[in-house]
């Protein structure tokens, strides 16, 4: 609770965090509008595959042009002003970044990124979820073996939701069940970038004024993003996934307690300690008043009678019992919040959520049938969504990892609703994110 005064410090010292981003798309952009309001943060560098749309989006976000004029990363660490460019493996290397964001969104290119900085001993907030939920383990793992910081970015669910799980922990409570929220029916699984806006709800007017990008969004709407968010909160608190996956139950805020206990006690849960997804939508499509669709929660229970005492005398709502309680944070703020993050890695040497094993898995599942040649295009896409498995599941199988089922081909085809498997494609097998997840399915069946 300390995390602003120690920024007052720093700043007052004249001695900034310096943090350096990849990636300036809409979550980028979204902490760049904070970061330029805080003296104690100094991004030195930001790299994107278009530097012009990177400018773009910093003067959208109240960047003046002078803020970022540094004609080089060296003028950027003199000066103070930032560097834009499209040198990602320069940022990396640089002697005044401490900090790396990854940002990209494209998880093949966040695992290279998140290996070449610990190379360079460079500490990684990865934005990335999707390359956390299919090498998070691995990428924790290479970070303690460089002697740096692998975090989760605080402001996206699974750090909020990993964080409420440590505050109950931390308490003594024994943890139920943890997720987050979403908009949900099961149509939406086959829900492609033509048709996110009309469920979504927002026009596609508004959607182009917030320069959305209509893939990334489809990617949260089909179930993609809370299976693959889900995948991170498990591996990063311990939990696990469900057998059969996400049940996605309807319910607001006050219904969670009585959704998430075990089948036997009246809930949805197969056993105690997962993960899953509360819908703000009945199952007709009706929306359910004050819902937990933008946040997330956490379940945990009163396992003696004098805690259960406590629930009532202190007229917390709970589950008819009175024994199951949640805890929960009804928004999140996205890129908005990374300066948490920031701030933690950077003041406390402490992560803001890391995976810490390997629980879940996000597989790749056909969302219709699928022909041989067929090109899968990943989350948010024509063809594929995904699915939360436990991770040993999902390994012995030879699920196709969401992250990895990105611009490769099909071999064998694929009936709709069915896991994608390695055998069913052609991938390549000398990029960093393949050998990194393989070696870490080697390791985890042993």
């Amino acid at each position: 609770m300390n995390l602003f005064k120690k920024l007052q410090e720093r700043a007052t010292a004249g001695n900034p965090i310096r943090v350096g981003m990849i990636g300036a798309g809409k979550f980028a952009t979204m902490f760049l509008a904070q970061a330029v309001r805080i003296p104690a943060i100094h991004i030195v560098g930001v790299v994107d595959l278009n530097p012009a749309n990177a400018k773009s989006n910093m003067k959208l976000a109240g960047w003046s042009y002078e803020a970022h004029s540094a004609a080089s990363l060296d003028d950027a660490a003199n000066s103070g002003k930032t560097h834009v460019s499209d040198d990602w493996q320069a940022l990396t290397a640089h002697p005044a970044v401490d900090i790396v964001i990854e940002a990209t969104g494209n998880p093949l290119a966040a695992v290279t990124h998140c290996l070449a900085a610990f190379a360079q001993g460079k500490n990684v907030i990865n934005v990335t979820v999707e390359a956390d939920a299919f090498c998070g383990p691995g990428l924790a793992q290479r970070a303690t073996e460089a002697g740096v910081i692998y975090s989760m970015a605080y402001g996206d669910q699974p750090a909020l939701a990993s964080d409420l799980v440590d505050w109950a922990r931390t308490c003594g409570f024994s943890v139920v069940a943890a997720g987050r929220g979403h908009k949900w029916l099961p149509h939406y699984r086959q829900s492609t970038p033509d048709t996110v806006w009309d469920h979504w709800g927002l026009t596609r007017e508004q959607a182009k004024r917030g320069r959305l990008n209509p893939k990334m969004f489809n990617a949260f709407l089909d179930g993609s993003k809370p299976a693959i968010e889900s995948a991170a909160i498990a591996n990063a608190t311990g939990l696990e996934a469900p057998d059969n996956g996400l049940v996605f139950p309807p319910g607001g805020i006050d219904d969670i307690p009585t959704l998430m206990r075990p089948k036997s006690e009246g809930g949805v849960l197969e056993r105690k300690g997962l993960v899953d997804v509360v819908s703000c939508l009945t199952r007709e499509g009706e929306q359910i008043p004050y819902d937990i669709r933008k946040g997330v929660w956490v379940v945990f229970e009163a396992d003696t009678e004098y805690l259960k005492n406590c629930f009532e005398e202190y007229k917390v709502v709970t589950d008819p019992s009175g024994k199951y309680m949640t805890l929960y944070k009804r928004w999140h703020m996205i890129g908005l919040e990374l300066a948490v993050s920031v701030a933690s890695v950077a003041l406390r040497a402490e992560a803001t959520g890391a995976a810490i094993c390997f629980n879940a898995d996000c597989a790749a599942i056909a969302k219709r049938d699928l022909a041989v040649g067929e090109m899968l295009d990943g989350e948010g896409g024509y063809t594929v969504s995904g699915g939360l498995r436990p991770a040993v599941s999902s390994v012995r199988q030879g699920n196709v990892p969401l992250g990895l089922a990105h611009n490769v081909p099909l071999i064998r085809a694929v009936k709709e609703g069915a896991a994608i498997t390695w055998d069913d494609i052609k991938i390549d097998r000398t990029t960093d994110a393949y050998k990194l997840r393989t070696g870490m399915e080697e390791q985890l069946l042993k």
